[in-house]
């Protein structure tokens, strides 16, 4: 190796190493500001020197805020529940009605199917104020405001134009000759969807599941109108932590370091497929 490809190959893992430390920086700085409490966050100058303190998470964990003003109750850990319940019936839901769709609209021309695919896909695109206060007047009457039910179907305007857009483009690039000489064989559309296009996109399915459930899970706007306290996600309890007493920008802190742990785990397990998915399925059309 030369001089010039030795400089240029350092100057890769240069720029690498400034962008990894450029995205993951803020998470390192928040990771500090959870172990502190609020008078050492808001020091001037800040230093990176400081006593680690576990309180800001021994609090969501049990419950209790302790503030100048007093003892709050704070239900993280429900509403941390409630993100995870709410994203992955989301997600559930929009596979179980999406995966069927995507492979209609990839194997079946129809009159008008590209101008209904392109109609759920608008619902994606579709700002949530747009259709949240009509959303709360038909829910109000159909009792659907304030439920589990109610959220997860509002989700669906988040969840199913992602899997169905991404899943039909994998189902596109699979080969329907494998499928037709598998019904030769004397198996109809079903057994063939079945045990044939699922397998074949199961990295495309899984991407578009785990983009879904992180979508859901950053969801504010629906559950801040439609949910009660008892029923709102972890970002929406966010805001218990602007008390009378000011800012609780410790607990803010440790709350971001537990709420995108789901998440990061999940995505580090789904990362063979996410990456399968995305860079086979996604990039067509």
């Amino acid at each position: 190796m030369g001089g010039g490809a030795i400089l240029r190959y350092s100057l890769h893992r240069l720029a690498i190493l400034l962008v990894v430390v450029f995205f993951l920086f803020p998470i390192f700085w928040i990771a500090l500001m959870s172990l502190q409490t609020n008078e050492s966050i808001l020091r001037i100058p800040p230093s990176m020197v400081f006593t680690p303190i576990f309180d800001n998470y021994q609090a969501l964990i049990t419950g209790k805020l302790i503030t100048q003003a007093g003892s709050l109750d704070l239900p993280f850990m429900k509403n941390l529940f409630n993100s995870f319940f709410l994203s992955a019936a989301s997600v559930a839901v929009a596979l179980i009605l999406g995966v069927p769709a995507a492979y209609a609209f990839a194997r079946f021309k129809f009159r008008l199917g590209e101008n209904i695919a392109f109609t759920l896909l608008s619902f994606r695109f579709a700002p949530p104020l747009l259709v949240l206060l009509p959303l709360s007047l038909i829910y109000q009457t159909i009792g659907l405001d304030n439920s589990y039910v109610g959220l997860i179907w509002v989700y669906q305007l988040i969840c199913l134009p992602l899997i169905l857009w991404v899943v039909r483009s994998y189902f596109e690039d699979i080969s329907p000759e494998i499928e037709h000489a598998y019904r030769i064989a004397g198996h109809n559309w079903g057994q063939s969807f079945l045990r044939i296009a699922i397998p074949l996109a199961r990295p495309g399915i899984a991407a578009a599941g785990l983009l879904a459930f992180i979508f859901a899970w950053n969801n504010f706007v629906f559950a801040l109108i439609l949910a009660s306290a008892d029923k709102q996600p972890v970002t929406v309890g966010a805001l218990a932590f602007v008390t009378a007493s000011g800012i609780q920008y410790g607990q803010i802190a440790a709350a971001i370091i537990l709420s995108i742990l789901p998440t990061l785990l999940l995505a580090l397990y789904a990362q063979r497929y996410l990456v399968e998915g995305l860079s086979l399925g996604a990039v067509k059309g």
